[in-house]
């Protein structure tokens, strides 16, 4: 028995226990030991002694092993609260995306907080049931404030099965030919009845011939009418003869023409997208980061005094240097080589020489700024954002859109941080993707001055004295008077333009 058992010790321990059960001579033990909520495991040992024989010479065990295994369903209920905000915003808007009792996945974004510079995507937990929510649509809301509670249960919500194809109709049967005419009952009866074999014959022969018909159905009487049956309604008068078109008004003419081609139209449901012509008004609230857009540009005014100069580039030159390596570029870094790298980096380039421009007025003291931080304004459907490259004067031409191009797919998806649009010392703003010819940038404040680029056309120009046809690109810089000169502002404006026309100046440091 000790023998047995040891060896079935290396696989189950718990035998090990049956030994004190076996002197008090039970026949059967069951012993039990809960692994988990969702795991048992039962063994059972069997003292066979009922030989005298056997029992005398050794005792023979028989040990089981039986798994049970149940599915337990474990919830919970948690309390979602508003995340921490980055220190220069404080509080923001509630805009949800679900509603109380729906079901959502894990990381589904349940709401959003609309703050001054971006929005704060608020995800699930977990997956289950949004139990309540606590505060409405559009409510003000700060940090660690409760939003709404929802009920983990681990399963995501089941995609809608696809509706079955409509089954296909059954052939329609066949339809019942026609009955014979009424006439022909009649016709046929009377001449049975005159005798006249002649002329029965000549009908027999007609009859046989029509589909549904024979000779042999004629010999009986034609179907009498039905017995309530209705009367017919007593002939018509004949219309009058209309009156002669030229005794129509026009005006008549129009009217039921224009009631004809008239369509029921309804106010828009967004009237932010379309105008239907209903001649009706709709009051929408503005959203948070508009009120702050409009609220930064109205202090730009009121603080700075703007100025703005002008300038014409010629693009010749770097549209070649783009073609020639936009497939190397390309196939190297995995996006298109564009002119707002050679724009950024000429700024930054610019703004070495001209430090100033970098400069900010801070009460009563000027800030000089030894980074070069450019702002790249981008439009999306919420606004517009200015997220920011930093250390602009240490980037090559690749870095710079390389970053542009993770900040672009950022803003498209809107997970644009607080820190991704903190700070800044100049701002660029393509006006020339929508087409602008020519415009005068705002200062985006803190900030002194702003660069305005707008789209590439070819025109005429005068050229070592004869006229050719150059793609150029009109530039504006618009910048704070208070501390920057007229000067400055044009020698900046023309080392971008030198930059940007032959970018072997930047290597030369000329």
């Amino acid at each position: 028995m000790s023998g047995i058992l040891k060896i079935y010790s290396r696989r189950i321990p718990q035998c090990m226990k049956i030994l004190k059960y076996l002197e008090q001579g039970s026949n059967e033990v069951s012993i039990k030991r809960t692994g988990g909520l969702t795991t048992r495991k039962i063994f059972t040992l069997s003292h066979k002694n009922s030989d005298p024989l056997i029992s005398k010479s050794k005792s023979i065990c028989l040990c089981t092993e039986r798994y049970f295994k149940t599915s337990v369903s474990l919830s919970e209920v948690r309390v979602v609260k508003v995340p921490p905000f980055a220190d220069s915003v404080s509080e923001g808007d509630v805009r949800w995306e679900k509603k109380k009792g729906d079901q959502v996945a894990e990381d589904d974004v349940v709401l959003e907080i609309e703050t001054d510079k971006t929005s704060v995507p608020v995800p699930a937990p977990g997956s289950g049931t949004i139990v309540d929510t606590f505060v409405d649509d559009g409510a003000t809301v700060k940090a660690g404030q409760e939003l709404f509670s929802i009920d983990v249960t681990g399963q995501a919500p089941a995609k809608g099965a696809p509706k079955p194809a409509a089954e296909a109709p059954p052939p329609a049967a066949a339809a019942p030919p026609p009955p014979p005419p009424q006439q022909f009952h009649s016709y046929l009866f009377l001449t049975q009845a005159a005798g006249d074999a002649e002329e029965k014959g000549k009908f027999k022969k007609f009859l046989d011939i029509i589909p549904g018909f024979s000779s042999e159905a004629a010999k009986a009487p034609p179907p009498p009418p039905p017995a309530a049956a209705a009367p017919r309604p007593p002939a018509a008068a004949p219309p009058k003869p209309a009156a002669p078109l030229t005794s129509i008004p026009v005006a008549a003419i129009r009217h039921a023409q224009a009631i004809e081609a008239a369509t029921v139209k309804v106010p828009p449901q967004d009237p932010t997208k379309e105008i239907t012509g209903t001649r009706s008004e709709q009051r929408v609230k503005m959203s948070r980061m508009r009120l702050k857009i409009a609220e930064r540009l109205k202090q730009a005014q009121n603080t700075n005094a703007m100025l703005t100069t002008l300038n014409e580039i010629d693009m010749t030159n770097i549209i070649e240097f783009r073609k020639a390596n936009l497939e190397a570029f390309q196939k190297k870094y995995g996006l298109k080589l564009g002119f707002m790298s050679a724009f950024v980096k000429a700024s930054a380039y610019a703004l070495q020489d001209q430090p100033v421009v970098n400069a900010v007025i801070d009460g009563t003291d000027v800030i000089y700024r030894d980074y070069v931080d450019i702002s790249v304004a981008v439009a999306t459907p919420k606004g517009l954002v200015v997220p920011i490259i930093r250390n602009v004067e240490r980037m090559s031409f690749a870095d710079i859109e390389l970053a542009i191009a993770a900040l672009g797919e950022k803003a498209k998806k809107g997970t644009l941080a607080v820190e991704d649009m903190d700070g800044g010392t100049f701002t660029v703003s393509n006006g020339g993707v929508f087409g602008s010819l020519l415009g005068t940038p705002i200062i985006n404040p803190p900030q002194s001055a702003i660069l305005g680029m707008h789209k590439t056309q070819e025109r005429p120009v005068a050229l070592n004295g004869q006229v050719v046809i150059r793609p150029m690109m009109y530039v504006a810089l618009t910048y704070d008077h208070r501390l920057i000169d007229g000067r400055e502002a044009v020698l900046f404006l023309r080392k971008i333009k030198a930059a940007v026309e032959d970018p072997r100046i930047m290597l030369a440091g000329l």
